[in-house]
């Protein structure tokens, strides 16, 4: 949907997640097998993975300035995460039993937090789009996951409203 370079990263990894559904055609492409196979997901894993993505897309759109998130942190209560330490003292946080979907994101979400890339992982704030974007401004303040659609059509739409609003 965006002309954007992925996110760095692990963060990669939840950007493709959230990315799994158009909202404006409504494809979910989580029913693909090649989609399931992308995240190691079983068909009865599938409904799990929905509710990551919307608790996901809930925190990207909280990043940029919309709502609150509230979700995530439930589901990510339940991440089987421990610290490990490298031979050379290196501290990270790896999953501490199977390698799940939900420790995965959680990895990538601790990761990204403790690099300061977490909060530029965003979701576009066209209603008809919420599709994630990694935002790379400097002053990490983009509001769209692409200017030339999204940013397009709502500057369209605000001065058509600005246009009607005066012919009255």
């Amino acid at each position: 949907m965006n002309d954007r370079a992925p996110a760095p990263g692990d963060l990669a990894l939840i950007e493709a997640l959230v990315n799994t559904l158009n909202i404006e055609s409504g494809a979910d492409s989580l029913d693909a097998p090649e989609t399931q196979a992308r995240f190691a997901l079983a068909p009865q894993d599938v409904p799990a993975a929905r509710v990551l993505r919307e608790a996901l897309r809930e925190a990207c759109l909280a990043h940029a300035g919309h709502g609150t998130s509230t979700a995530l942190d439930a589901l990510l209560a339940d991440a089987p995460l421990r610290v490990t330490v490298s031979p050379s003292g290196e501290a990270a946080l790896r999953p501490s039993g199977p390698t799940t979907l939900l420790a995965r994101v959680a990895e990538a979400v601790a990761t990204g937090a403790a690099d300061g890339t977490w909060m530029r992982l965003k979701a576009c704030e066209a209603e008809d789009c919420h599709w994630a974007y990694y935002d790379r401004s400097p002053a990490a303040r983009s509001r769209w996951c692409s200017m030339a659609v999204c940013g397009a059509r709502t500057k369209m739409r605000t001065y058509r409203a600005r246009r009607n609003a005066g012919a009255d």
